[in-house]
């Protein structure tokens, strides 16, 4: 089947209403590694609205950097928006460039090396945790280190329990539901529904949330080395426009980061623990390494700096984030006439930003449903087209904390790697789950055994 809106082929398999939504939220994986055996830009049906997935590198590298003609918008991010509010990751074009230059200064490296301390703290507490023999869900657990070092890196809140107890709840909720609320019409949103009511009570939990500790940092007036406070603190002087962020455009930023930052990082680690446990030689390699780069230490990567001396560990990661990238499903909203693939946009078209057809495509990866770090070894990836891995993004829209939620992730692997092995156990069920921010395992679980190594 071919759609007539641009000569593409159509996926097969639409339902009537809902078209490709139940196998993209069912099966997503599968559903995406299909579509590039289509073609090279492929329609698909999110409900009502048609929708064109690039397959191949370099168009989605163009949809990624021509940010201006490929805008976010559409009636999914309008919904994504309605609950997240108007942040870095899901403004208009317009707006995006003011906010970017706003928030940039957060994650300044600077900045970054006092955030790696609480990873480490956090990282060194979830192991320390974890006793001989007990059996863990490897997500679950990694989502409590995870959302606990965000809140803590977002507000300096040294002891976070109380923090995390108001949060974890409603962050769950909004996770849980927000993807599947992209496909529902907002008339069927705005029913007096146990469900509704649920979502919409977690989303003025959290905003009353980060209402209650922005305001007490306002009233400190210091800067404490946090998030919160370089957004504060953050002045836009280009073209002499003058002006900080306001309460509100700050509640945005904080809601993506908390709902976004914890989910994606567990993730990333779990799947890496997963895809370890089918994989000894590469475990060993992370082993050997955190013993040579961790030894006589407590943690992981509390200097930045660090990162080097884990290259193995990193490109574990790397891997993980391509078979399973947390920017799993997006759209834009072309805001001109254009043309992809040869094939004339009209404006107003909406193109999904798939990374997983990409990812998994084989005449851009591999083997590309084979777990290969060494993929991302210098000279194997520089072989690699713009466009071939789009965890983050790319362009100027890309993921302004790429560097946090890399660093973070690789803390937490090379932690655990360096003092305990997990081995999966009956009862698991990997099958990805597809979250707004994510793709997570339903239930990894996994029995804990204490390694004796250099670094412990």
């Amino acid at each position: 089947m071919v759609s007539p809106t641009c000569n593409a082929p159509v996926a097969p398999g639409p339902l009537p209403v809902i078209g490709h939504a139940w196998p993209l939220m069912r099966r997503p994986l599968r559903f995406a590694r299909q579509l590039s055996e289509q073609g090279e830009l492929v329609e698909v049906r999110l409900g009502g609205v048609r929708a064109l997935v690039p397959c191949q590198p370099e168009l989605l590298w163009r949809v990624l950097t021509d940010d201006r003609v490929f805008d976010k918008g559409g009636p999914f991010f309008d919904r994504v928006r309605a609950t997240i509010g108007n942040g870095v990751g899901s403004c208009a074009f317009a707006e995006h460039r003011r906010q970017r230059r706003l928030i940039q200064p957060s994650f300044h490296p600077a900045r970054l090396a006092g955030y790696a301390v609480v990873m480490e703290e956090e990282a060194a507490a979830l192991v320390e945790g974890w006793r001989e023999g007990r059996v863990v869900d490897a997500y679950q657990e990694l989502f409590g280190a995870a959302l606990r070092t965000v809140l803590r890196t977002l507000f300096a809140a040294r002891d976070a329990d109380a923090v995390v107890d108001r949060f974890r709840g409603p962050v769950e909720t909004v996770l849980h539901q927000l993807t599947f609320r992209m496909f529902v019409p907002p008339s069927l949103q705005r029913l007096p529904l146990p469900v509704n009511r649920r979502f919409d009570r977690a989303v003025g939990e959290l905003r009353r949330g980060i209402a209650d500790l922005v305001a007490e940092l306002r009233r400190g007036g210091t800067d404490r080395g946090d998030l919160v406070s370089a957004l504060i603190a953050a002045r836009d002087d280009e073209n002499g426009a003058k002006g900080g962020l306001e309460d509100d455009e700050i509640h945005d930023q904080v809601l993506t980061l908390v709902v976004a930052g914890a989910d994606s990082v567990a993730a990333a680690v779990s799947w890496a623990l997963y895809l370890l446990h089918d994989h000894p030689h590469v475990r060993e390699q992370l082993e050997d390494e955190a013993d040579s780069a961790l030894a006589d230490r407590r943690a992981g990567v509390g200097d930045v700096g660090d990162m080097p001396d884990l290259p193995c560990t990193v490109r574990v990661i790397t891997e993980a984030l391509r078979l399973y990238p947390p920017g799993w499903l997006f759209t834009r909203v072309t805001t001109d006439d254009t043309e992809l693939a040869g094939r004339r946009l009209p404006a107003g078209t909406t193109v999904a930003f798939c990374a997983p057809a990409v990812h998994r495509n084989p005449s851009v990866h591999r083997n590309p449903d084979v777990f290969d770090p060494d993929r991302w070894l210098p000279e194997r990836a520089r072989g690699l087209p713009r466009g071939a891995f789009a965890a983050f993004g790319g362009g100027a829209r890309k993921c302004a904390g790429e560097a946090y939620g890399l660093t973070e992730s690789t803390m937490l692997l090379s932690t655990i790697i360096a003092r305990r092995r997990l081995r999966l156990v009956p009862g698991s069920d990997v099958r990805p789950v597809a979250l707004s921010t994510a793709l997570r395992p339903r239930r990894l679980l996994m029995e804990v055994t204490t390694r004796r190594g250099r670094a412990t």
